[in-house]
């Protein structure tokens, strides 16, 4: 499956029905192992004058481990196809199986960095912070019952290095 480079600003999808409406897959590899998972909140944008990408990620999710462990990852947007497929990607752990052989969906390499060749577009980023949300900062106390287990996710804020489009 080929992909052309483009500019992020060339994406007319609006960044909340990429994320929240259609879903995408972060991915990312460290130590010999590549994993994915789906995201459905986040966001992009601008911040210290660069394209970034703001990832919501649990600590429990095994591809947090790897991302920590890795400086560059990828976002994939597929614009509403493979939904099962995110949806097995979000409710399995990459601990217990191997998410791209259960789906179907292929994982190639662009700069480098892994992402899945049926998305429709591929993020190619790099981290630029990691911060654990702080419950303290809640200002609306309802944001409390999202987290029952006390699972504050991590944020990354990641630069997007490049973009690619489905050829």
């Amino acid at each position: 499956m080929a992909f052309q480079p483009t500019d992020i600003r060339s994406i007319e999808a609006s960044a909340v029905k990429l994320i929240s409406d259609d879903w995408a897959l972060v991915t990312a590899s460290a130590g010999g192992k590549t994993n994915t998972m789906t995201v459905s909140w986040g966001g992009l944008g601008e911040l210290w004058g660069r394209d970034v990408a703001f990832l919501f990620i649990r600590p429990q999710r095994y591809t947090r481990e790897l991302l920590d462990e890795s400086d560059r990852l990828s976002v994939s947007f597929f614009g509403g196809e493979h939904k099962q497929e995110l949806m097995f990607c979000g409710r399995n752990s990459g601990r217990d199986v191997d998410k791209f052989e259960a789906t179907g969906l292929t994982v190639t390499e662009l700069d480098g960095v892994p992402c899945v060749a049926e998305a429709q577009v591929n993020l190619i980023c790099k981290k630029l912070a990691v911060q654990t949300i702080d419950p303290a900062g809640f200002l609306d106390e309802s944001i409390h019952g999202d987290y029952p287990a006390k699972d504050y996710h991590r944020v990354y804020v990641v630069q997007i290095v490049s973009t690619y489009v489905k050829a």
